[in-house]
């Protein structure tokens, strides 16, 4: 596997898995530095399955929310899936205010998510 400086990578059957590295992404840096690496993930995967886990993360900028966004849309059309787990129960919160938790599929722990994808 690719080593990225932002995010761990792995793969369950067809689902890619990626976690964050890092415990707070705030600035514009860290942020593009995960936009550039999960496309660098993603580019080669047509209509990837892609679980995102959030466990390391303590904090997020909006600008995050706005990724995750992006991710969702180019991921759909690909005709691929989107999930998160190990989402805060703070950070939550900013996506039940920003009705994201409506958009996002959301599941606890990564075993819970990756049982859905069958």
């Amino acid at each position: 596997m690719e080593q990225f400086r932002r995010i761990e990578t792995g793969k369950t059957g067809n689902v890619h898995m990626v976690s964050f590295k890092d415990k707070k992404i705030l600035d514009d840096t860290v942020l593009d530095e995960i936009r550039v690496e999960i496309a660098q993930l993603l580019g080669k995967a047509a209509g990837p399955d892609v679980l995102l886990d959030f466990s390391n993360v303590e904090f997020m900028s909006s600008a995050m929310l706005g990724l995750l966004g992006q991710m969702h849309r180019k991921i759909s059309t690909g005709q691929g899936r989107l999930k998160m787990c190990g989402i805060r129960p703070e950070i939550f919160q900013v996506f039940k205010l920003t009705n994201l938790d409506k958009l996002f599929s959301i599941h606890k722990d990564a075993p819970a998510a990756l049982a859905t994808f069958t």
